[in-house]
C-alpha cells in the first residue's frame, strides 16, 4: 500500500474524529517515530486536535530536545502531564530511585504513577484518545485495531497506525522531513523512560526488546493501554461503557 493511500486513511479516520461523539478527540505522544508521524499529518490537516505528553521525570536528554524542536517546528502547542511530585517522593523514600529493577511489581507501581495516573489526568472530559500504537511493536500488540474501546478509561481509543509497517513510518519521515529522536539513530527502536531504555541488536529481536529488558517479553506493557494485567482487546468504539461489534 503506498504513503499516500496510507494517509489517506488516516485523514478519514480524522474526519470521524473532529465530530461527535469523538470531541473532543486527543493524541497522546511520546515522540517516538510514529507519534512524530502522527503529528506531523496533524499539524497539517487536524490542528483542532489537542496533543499531550506524559513527562515521567526520567525521559532520556533526546526526548527532552525533541519536545522543544516540535514545539518550535510546528508551533503546536502540547499539553505537558507530570505525575504527582507526593507519590513521586514516597516511592523513593521507601524503595528508592531505581526500585523498578527489583520486581515487576514495583517496575508497575513506578509506571502507574510515572504514566497511568497522569494519563487520566490528560484524558479527563476528552471524548477519543489517539495513540501512534502498531501491530508490529510486540508480542502483546499483534491484535491491535485501529478502532478500540478502552475499558480502563471507558472511551474510544483509535491507533491509526495500527495496521503500518516500520518501512513505512520512516518512508514518511524522510519524504516530509518531520524532526524524529536522534536515539532512532543509535539502535533504540523504541524509546520510553531512560532507566528502562536500551539499544537492541538490529533484525530478528522484538521491536520494543529494549524496553523492560529484564521482563518476560509478554508483559513489557506500562499500564497505559492494560486493565487487569492483559493488553486491553475489544474492537468497538463506540461510545458507550460495554464493548460492542462495530
Amino acid at each position: 500500500m503506498s504513503v499516500e493511500t496510507r494517509i489517506q486513511d488516516v485523514l478519514l479516520l480524522f474526519g470521524e474524529l473532529h465530530n461527535a461523539p469523538y470531541a473532543p478527540a486527543a493524541f497522546a505522544t511520546s515522540f517516538g517515530a510514529e507519534d512524530m508521524v502522527l503529528t506531523d499529518l496533524i499539524a497539517k490537516h487536524a490542528p483542532w486536535m489537542e496533543i499531550f505528553t506524559l513527562d515521567t521525570g526520567r525521559l532520556p536528554e533526546e526526548t527532552y530536545r525533541l519536545m522543544q524542536e516540535t514545539r518550535g517546528h510546528y508551533r503546536l502547542p502540547i499539553q505537558v502531564y507530570f505525575p504527582e511530585h507526593g507519590t513521586v517522593e514516597r516511592y523513593v523514600r521507601e524503595h528508592g530511585p531505581n526500585a523498578f529493577y527489583e520486581s515487576q511489581e514495583l517496575r508497575k507501581t513506578c509506571c502507574h504513577m510515572r504514566k497511568v495516573e497522569p494519563l487520566r489526568r490528560a484524558l479527563r472530559g476528552k471524548g477519543a484518545w489517539v495513540t501512534g500504537m502498531r501491530r508490529e511493536q510486540a508480542l502483546s500488540r499483534q491484535d491491535l485495531a485501529v478502532r478500540e474501546w478502552d475499558a480502563a478509561h471507558e472511551m474510544p481509543k483509535f491507533n491509526p497506525l495500527a495496521d503500518w509497517h516500520g518501512e513505512e513510518v520512516w518512508d514518511y519521515i524522510r519524504r516530509f522531513e518531520v524532526p524524529y529522536n536522534r536515539l532512532h539513530d543509535q539502535g533504540y527502536p523504541s524509546i520510553g523512560c531512560a532507566p528502562c531504555t536500551r539499544a537492541v541488536s538490529p533484525g530478528g529481536q522484538d521491536i520494543r526488546a529494549g524496553r523492560w529488558w529484564w521482563e518476560n517479553p509478554d508483559t513489557r506493557e506500562c499500564g497505559l493501554h492494560v486493565v487487569d494485567g492483559k493488553v486491553i482487546r475489544a474492537k468497538s468504539a463506540t461510545p458507550q461503557k460495554t464493548p460492542g461489534q462495530i
